[in-house]
């Protein structure tokens, strides 16, 4: 049956040529880069200040041992990353917006470990508090972003919730620090 002529019809999944493979690979190294250049920007505030201000700060008593974050965080960005190529690589009718929301989130997932770590030393609570702001919207955007990419590709949508999960857990870091520092 042919849709009405004067009938807008989105593209279905189906209906986009894939990409090559040599394609897929290169916007899964490209996806993985922007990831791990997001965290090791925001490494640089971690090292000059995890050893600094915040070996003193008053933790919440269910705070893992710094060691366990680099590990976690690994984990973390390389499924942010294999998730937004699973998506890319569909060319789903949403893709461009599920991979905006994507960028949003990395975006803020950038911006919150300059000001957590290195905004403390100039602003003291404020910072943290700032921080929180950034990381409750983080984990809204991430939220959208598993709206978005669940129903293109459920391994993608499946792939960000341990993102949200850790959010959440770092989020309540991140007020207990607000609190208490």
């Amino acid at each position: 049956m042919q849709p009405h002529p004067g009938k807008l019809t989105l593209p279905q999944d189906n209906d986009a040529e894939p990409p090559g493979a040599g394609r897929q690979a290169l916007a899964l190294v490209a996806l993985l880069a922007a990831s791990f250049l997001v965290a090791g920007l925001g490494s640089i505030a971690t090292f000059n200040n995890v050893d600094g201000w915040y070996t003193t700060a008053d933790k919440a008593p269910w705070s893992p041992p710094n060691s366990v974050f680099g590990p976690v965080w690994t984990f973390l960005y390389t499924a942010m990353a294999v998730a937004a190529w699973l998506v890319w690589r569909t060319r789903a009718p949403w893709t461009k917006r599920a991979l905006t929301a994507y960028g949003i989130q990395l975006a803020l997932n950038l911006a919150w470990t300059p000001v957590f770590f290195g905004l403390y030393p100039a602003l003291g609570t404020a910072a943290l508090w700032l921080a929180l702001g950034i990381i409750l919207a983080l984990i809204a955007a991430v939220s959208v972003t598993v709206m978005y990419f669940g129903p293109i590709s459920r391994a993608a949508g499946l792939l960000l919730l341990p993102y949200i999960s850790w959010l959440v857990f770092a989020a309540t870091l991140n007020w207990w620090a607000a609190v208490h520092n």
